[in-house]
Formats: C-alpha cells, sequence, structure tokens
C-alpha cells in the first residue's frame, strides 16, 4: 500500500515544500529503510509505503508506523501531514520539484502536466500467482474502477475554489499521457507487446511511466489500484485495501473455477468513471446496454454482501465494513463541503478538519 500525504504549513495551513528537510531528519546521512518513507515529484509531498503484508491489518499497521515518524518529524518544523486528492487552496505555482533525476526528467517531458500535479492518491497492490491471470482481472477489476473512485473521492476543492467535482484530481491525473483507464488487452503477450513497442519508442523506459488506473506491475508480481483520491485516514485506506484484495481473490477463485471474467464495454468505463468523479457517492451507475442504472450506494452494500464470505477467509471482514461507515458519515468529498458550508467559505477550517481526521481516523 501507497499514500501520498500532504505537508502543510501550520501557521499558513498552505502546502510547504519541506519533504527534504523532514525526511533528512528521519534519516540523517541516508541511514535507515527509506524505502517507506519517500520523495515525490513535488516537495510538499511525502509518500508511505508498507512492506509486502499478509493481510490488510498488518498493511495498516505498517502504515501507521510510518506515519506516526513523519508526523513527529514535522511537527518539529512546525509543519502538520495530512491527506486528501487536493489540497483546498494552495496553488501549484507555489511548490517546488524533488531535484532527483527522474522528476526532473519528467518535468523536462511533461512540462506543464508535470508542473501542475500537486493531486494526491492511494496505491494498493495485491499480488497474482500466475502471470496469465494478470490480464483477465485488470479487465474484471477495471468495471469496479467507478466504485472505488465514488468511494474515495477528496478533491472537491482546487486553488480556492469549489470545483462542483467529488474528483477533481482524477480529472488532473488523466491529462497525463498513458494515464486514466487501462486498454482492455486479452493476455499477457498482448500486454509485452504494448510494453516492448512503447519502450523501443523510447515513449517510456518502463512500466512505471503507464499510469493506468489499474495496472500489472510486472516487477512486483501484482495487480496495482492506482484510480482513487488520497483518503484522509487509515481506517478509509484499510477499507479500499480490503475491497481491493477481495476483488482480486473473486477473480482468481472464478478463474479456478473456469469461469470467464468479465470485460467490461470501454464506453461504459468511461462514462460511470464521469459519473463517479462528478457526483462520487450520489452517482448512478450504468449496468447494462439497456439503459439499466443502479445508485452506486447501493452498488456498493451488494458488493460487499457478495464479497463478506472472502473477506472472512482473508482477515479482512472488519475493513471491509468500514465501506459501511464511509456510506453513513459521508466520503471525504461530502466532508470537506460540509465544514466549507459551516464555516461561511473558510477552506483553512477544512484544512484543519483534514488535520484532525488524520489524527483521530474517521468520524
Amino acid at each position: 500500500m501507497e499514500w501520498e500525504l500532504q505537508l502543510v504549513d501550520l501557521d499558513t495551513r498552505e502546502l510547504t515544500s519541506a519533504a527534504i528537510e523532514i525526511i533528512g531528519d528521519l534519516f540523517p546521512g541516508g541511514d535507515g529503510d527509506q524505502a517507506k518513507i519517500k520523495h515525490e515529484l513535488l516537495q510538499c509531498t511525502i509518500e508511505v509505503v508498507t512492506g509486502i503484508c499478509a493481510t490488510v491489518r498488518e498493511a495498516r499497521a505498517d502504515l501507521q508506523e510510518s506515519v506516526r515518524a513523519v508526523s513527529e518529524a514535522a511537527a518539529a518544523r512546525n509543519v502538520g501531514v495530512l491527506c486528501a486528492g487536493t489540497h483546498p487552496t494552495s496553488h501549484w505555482l507555489d511548490q517546488k520539484i524533488t531535484p532527483q533525476p527522474r522528476y526532473e526528467q519528467l518535468v523536462e517531458e511533461l512540462q506543464w502536466i508535470a508542473r501542475r500535479f500537486q493531486i494526491f492518491g492511494i496505491h494498493v497492490h495485491v499480488g497474482v500467482g500466475e502471470r496469465d491471470r494478470v490480464l483477465p482481472i485488470v479487465n474484471a477489476l477495471s468495471g469496479y474502477i467507478p466504485h472505488f473512485l465514488a468511494l474515495t473521492a477528496s478533491s472537491p476543492f482546487w486553488i480556492g475554489n469549489d470545483t462542483g467535482l467529488a474528483s477533481a484530481r482524477s480529472k488532473v491525473f488523466e491529462a497525463l499521457p498513458r494515464a486514466g483507464l487501462p486498454y482492455q488487452l486479452s493476455g499477457w503477450n498482448q500486454f509485452e507487446r504494448y510494453m516492448n513497442t512503447l519502450v523501443q519508442a523510447r515513449a517510456v523506459e518502463s512500466v512505471r511511466e503507464v499510469w493506468w488506473d489499474v495496472r500489472p506491475h510486472p516487477d512486483l508480481g501484482t495487480i496495482e489500484l492506482r484510480v482513487c483520491d488520497g483518503v484522509p485516514t487509515l481506517d478509509e485506506i484499510a477499507t479500499v485495501a480490503a475491497l481491493a484484495q477481495c476483488l482480486v481473490e473473486k477473480f482468481d477463485r472464478d478463474l479456478d473455477a473456469m469461469l470467464q471474467l468479465p470485460m467490461p464495454d470501454g464506453w461504459l468505463l468511461r462514462e460511470n468513471k464521469w459519473r463517479a468523479a462528478r457526483f462520487g457517492l450520489e452517482a448512478e451507475l450504468i449496468v447494462d446496454d439497456d439503459r439499466s442504472v443502479v445508485p452506486v450506494r447501493r452498488a456498493l452494500v451488494d458488493l460487499v454482501g457478495e464479497l463478506t464470505p472472502i473477506a472472512h477467509t482473508l482477515d479482512c471482514a472488519d475493513e471491509l465494513r468500514g465501506v459501511d461507515r464511509i456510506l453513513t458519515v459521508g466520503a471525504s468529498y461530502q466532508r470537506q463541503r460540509a465544514v466549507a458550508e459551516a464555516s461561511g467559505g473558510d477552506l483553512t477550517k477544512v484544512v484543519d478538519s483534514l488535520l484532525d481526521e488524520m489524527a483521530s481516523g474517521l468520524p
């Protein structure tokens, strides 16, 4: 699991370029496990990453320890730690790029698209045992991209304005080349041809420059879910991880049973993803060619019911039930808007609420 954290100045509540100093404090002389606490493109971001974990509970504990360390080092510099898909007020023009060759090369290639990349997400990797199962599971999992996006939508504000979207982050992210919905490929050989073509054409160096919402990660042997907005609490990120693990396990079992996994139409995925980005948990998803629609809330409740037996076998039933908690208290975009409305539009109060949730958990 990967969690991109925002660093904010506790006096101004604006993003602050403090990652180099904070990571330097944590690892003086470069000592320590820097694989778990890492730089990102912008210096206002620190990414925390788990090791390989057997259960969601183990991964949550791993993340919690890293966040504790980052938060303590940040506090010593009057910096707070929070997460949401976007910061409510800060401008991307004010952010500094991390001085590392990979990021400098990325900015040189992508220019304005990379410079305004002031967005924050979470990624969940789920291991898959057989290579030939990866693309069928990716195709099937893509049908649930709108579910994950609606559940985690946390970016209603952009540079001090209400965008009217539940997830503005997802639209900023889609500006990247090779980002957004995955191509529906028939199998691993077709994926290899795709990657070999990009590498030989010098479009990419590796799969790290393929930013699909769901992608295979050959180096790690995982399927990586990348569509989610950054969420403010460990409760929510654990819920996302449980949902992802259970779905991958379900599809793996279906393949064991010789069942053909679904491959949703690309137009349907695109429309449903837009609905989730725009309306969040109030979206209605198209479910078939007859124009039938289902509220995403009901779809999530039904999905939890279907996956609960699997969650018990994976020891993540409690975390999966977090879906019901989020539906009750609201997704982050709804909670942020409620704070903004109650404060007469004072978005610094939204930042305060995100800081509080990071410290105390889901309301």
